[in-house]
């Protein structure tokens, strides 16, 4: 079984440039695979509170993440500045798959992604934590992300 090729920059649709931190290296003095999440959390959340309208504080609304994956390609590290680019790749009636690319910023677009990861949201009831659809404005939103 052959792995695939890393994601090239130019595959996505939005992109946020974050900052590595100097807790965010290991021993082996590259990037840990958490800190990877963290970023990919960073920028998926960023998108959902200012485009898709999440109200993380108070929203009748909210999305929490029920899985995630990584393929690392190439070593990232502290100091940094990593663009985490995405775009929504399954998008359910109640959830959300996004793709993600991170690459080290800035990136062209035929720049290959130091590692390709998936990142899937459920929309939810704050309260009863059961699943709802999204509302139009927030489909809009995650449509115009695809591809």
């Amino acid at each position: 079984m052959s792995r695939p090729p890393p994601s090239r920059r130019d595959g996505f649709s939005v992109a946020y440039t974050l900052s590595s931190r100097w807790a965010d290296n290991d021993i082996y003095g590259h990037m840990n695979n958490a800190a990877y999440y963290g970023l990919i959390d960073t920028a998926v959340n960023r998108f959902m509170i200012a485009r898709a309208g999440i109200d993380i504080h108070t929203g009748p609304l909210i999305a929490l993440v029920v899985e995630t994956g990584c393929r690392y390609h190439a070593s990232l590290e502290f100091p940094q500045e990593i663009e985490v680019a995405l775009k929504v790749a399954r998008l359910g009636n109640t959830s959300v798959t996004w793709a993600a690319g991170l690459f080290e910023a800035p990136s062209e677009p035929h720049s290959q992604a130091a590692a390709d990861a998936h990142f899937t949201h459920v929309l939810v009831d704050r309260h009863s934590r059961r699943p709802a659809p999204w509302p139009a404005t927030m489909r809009d939103v995650l449509v115009s992300a695809m591809g």
